[in-house]
C-alpha cells in the first residue's frame, strides 16, 4: 500500500537535490577565476524504488519510484592530463631557466660591440703596430699602454659581472630549495586535512585543488612523480627521491661547499643533485662542483666555463706577449748598450698579476708598475747578440713592437673551457669562438623554452577543456536546475493541495 504523503517525499528530494546542484553551480561560477580550481558537479543517482525484496513484500508489479538524492560531488578532472602537464613543465623549467641565464651573460659580454672585448684587443694590437712603425714616439708608447690598461679593466670587469651573476645564481638555488621546503610542508598539511575527513565520507574537493596546485608549481622545479595511498593522501618523489610521504615532509635545505664556497643541497640530510627542471637550470648556470682530468675540483657550467675561457685568454695573452717582450730592448736597454754593449736588458714582463700570491688571471692581470711608471720602459726593439753584432744603435728599430701585434694572428693550443678540450687556434679567434657558442646554446634554449612552452600551453587548454569553468555552460545548467527545482516545487504544491483535500475535505458529507 503506498503512502497518502508518498509524493511529499518524492517532492522534497527533488527539492534538496536540485538545490545541492545550484549551490555547486554557484561554486563553480564564483571560482571561475581562481587558479587551480577545478569544476564540480553534483551527481545525481535514483533513490532505491520502493518495496524492497523481502519476505513479505508486495506482491504489486513494478517498484515505486522514491525520487532522487546526490550521491557524490564529483571534480572533473583528468589524472593523464595532470602527469603530462607535469612532465612538460619540468622540461619548460630547465630551458626557461638556462635560458634566463645565458641570456644575462650574453648581456655582460656585450658582443659584437664597440664597446665590448674584442673591440679592446683589437685596438691593443693596432696600438703595437703603430708603435712599430714610430718606436720612440711617446705618444706611440702611451697609446699602447692606455690599451694595455683598457684590455686588464675590461677583463677584470667582465669576471667581475660574471662571478657577481654565480653568486646570485648561488643565492637563487637557496631561494628554490626554500621554495620546495615550503611546497613540502604545505603538501604534509594538506595530507594531513585529507586524510582526518576522507575516512568519514567527505570529499574535500578544494583541499584536492589545492594540493594540485601545489604539485604543479613543484613540478616546474623537479621531475615530480605522485603516489595515493590511503584515506586520499599522497606520496611525492621528486627526481626519484621522497619528499613527501602522507603527513610527513622530508626536509631539503643547503650546505656551503667549502672547497667551492657554494651552495650544496641535502634532501632528509643526503647530498642532492637535481637532475631535471628549474632548479637543475640554475644549479647547472651557476655550476656544479666535480673533479678535472687531474683529480682537481672544478665547477662547471655555463658561468664558470665562460670565466674559465677567459681566464685562459688572459693567460696565454700575458704568456705570448711577456715572452717576446723581456727578450726585447726598451729605451733604456738601448741607452745602456750604447755605453756597454754587453749590458743585461732589464727584461720586464709587460703584465704582471696584481696580487703575486695568485696564479694569472682575468681578475688578477695589470700592466707592469714599471712600464705604468715610465714609458720608456716598453720593448719595443729586438735584443741583438753583442757577439755577433757589428752595431750597438737601436733607435729606431720597432721589430718586436711587431712581433707583438702579430700575436694577433698566431696559432697556439688553448684549453677550452672547464672541458679540458686542446683548441688549435688564435687568441682572437677563441674569443670569437667562445662567443658564437655562447650565442648558439643561447639560441637554443630560447627555441627549446618556445617548445616547451607551446607543449605546457596545449596540455593546459586540453586540461582546461575538462576542469575549467565556463560561465556559458554553468549558466545553462544553472538554469536547468532552477526549472527541475520549480517543477519539484510545484509537485510539492500539489500533494498539498491534494492532501488539504483528503484531510480537511472528506468525511463531510451531510454536514
Amino acid at each position: 500500500m503506498r503512502s497518502t504523503f508518498h509524493g511529499i517525499e518524492v517532492s522534497k528530494r527533488g527539492l534538496f537535490a536540485q538545490q545541492s546542484a545550484l549551490n555547486t553551480t554557484g561554486h563553480n561560477i564564483s571560482n571561475a577565476n581562481t587558479e587551480g580550481y577545478t569544476r564540480q558537479r553534483a551527481n545525481m543517482q535514483a533513490t532505491p524504488g520502493i518495496p524492497y525484496p523481502g519476505l513479505n513484500n508486495s506482491t504489486e508489479p513494478g517498484l515505486l519510484g522514491t525520487g532522487v538524492s546526490v550521491v557524490g560531488l564529483q571534480r572533473l578532472r583528468e589524472d593523464f592530463l595532470d602527469v603530462q602537464l607535469r612532465t612538460e613543465n619540468k622540461h619548460y623549467g630547465y630551458w626557461e631557466a638556462r635560458r634566463d641565464v645565458l641570456q644575462k651573460v650574453e648581456g655582460i659580454m656585450n658582443e659584437p660591440s664597440d664597446t665590448g672585448l674584442q673591440k679592446v684587443m683589437d685596438e691593443l694590437w693596432k696600438s703595437w703596430q703603430d708603435l712599430s712603425q714610430n718606436p720612440e714616439s711617446l705618444s706611440a708608447r702611451a697609446v699602447v699602454r692606455q690599451r694595455a690598461i683598457a684590455v686588464t679593466e675590461t677583463f677584470a670587469a667582465l669576471n667581475t659581472s660574471l662571478t657577481e651573476l654565480q653568486t646570485d645564481l648561488d643565492n637563487v638555488v637557496a631561494s628554490k630549495v626554500i621554495d620546495i621546503n615550503s611546497m613540502a610542508q604545505q603538501l604534509a598539511n594538506l595530507n594531513r586535512q585529507i586524510g582526518d575527513v576522507v575516512p568519514h565520507g567527505y570529499q574535500p574537493n578544494d583541499l584536492y585543488d589545492q594540493r594540485d596546485l601545489l604539485l604543479d608549481k613543484l613540478a616546474k622545479l623537479a621531475d615530480v612523480k605522485v603516489t595515493n595511498l590511503n584515506s586520499g593522501m599522497i606520496q611525492v618523489t621528486i627526481d626519484g627521491k621522497e619528499l613527501v610521504n602522507g603527513r610527513n615532509a622530508v626536509v631539503m635545505a643547503v650546505e656551503k661547499d667549502a672547497t667551492t664556497g657554494f651552495n650544496n643541497i641535502t634532501l632528509g640530510g643526503e647530498p642532492f643533485v637535481p637532475a631535471s627542471g628549474g632548479l637543475l637550470g640554475t644549479f647547472e648556470a651557476r655550476g656544479i662542483p666535480g673533479v678535472d682530468q687531474n683529480g682537481q675540483p672544478i665547477v662547471s657550467g655555463p658561468v664558470p666555463d665562460i670565466i674559465s675561457k677567459l681566464n685562459t685568454l688572459v693567460e696565454n695573452m700575458a704568456k705570448e706577449v711577456n715572452d717576446l717582450h723581456v727578450k726585447g730592448m726598451n729605451l733604456t736597454d738601448i741607452e745602456n748598450r750604447k755605453a756597454n754593449p754587453t749590458a743585461a736588458l732589464e727584461a720586464l714582463p709587460f703584465f704582471v698579476q696584481k696580487d703575486a700570491t695568485k696564479p694569472l688571471s682575468a681578475s688578477n692581470m695589470q700592466v707592469n708598475p714599471k712600464i705604468l711608471g715610465s714609458l720608456n720602459a716598453i720593448a719595443a726593439a729586438q735584443a741583438e747578440d753583442p757577439a755577433t753584432s757589428t752595431g750597438v744603435s737601436f733607435h729606431g728599430d720597432g721589430r718586436n713592437a711587431l712581433a707583438i701585434a702579430g700575436l694577433k694572428f698566431k696559432t697556439l693550443s688553448l684549453t677550452s673551457g672547464a672541458s679540458g678540450a686542446i683548441e688549435s687556434t688564435t687568441l682572437d679567434d677563441f674569443y670569437r669562438y667562445s662567443i658564437a657558442q655562447l650565442g648558439v646554446d643561447s639560441q637554443e634554449a630560447l627555441r627549446m623554452e618556445k617548445n616547451s612552452e607551446l607543449l605546457v600551453g596545449q596540455v593546459d587548454t586540453n586540461r582546461q577543456s575538462v576542469s575549467g569553468v565556463s560561465i556559458d555552460e554553468e549558466m545553462s545548467e544553472m538554469v536547468k536546475y532552477q526549472h527541475a527545482y520549480s517543477a519539484s516545487a510545484r509537485v510539492m504544491t500539489s500533494m498539498d493541495e491534494i492532501l488539504d483535500k483528503v484531510i480537511n475535505g472528506m468525511g463531510r458529507v451531510g454536514l
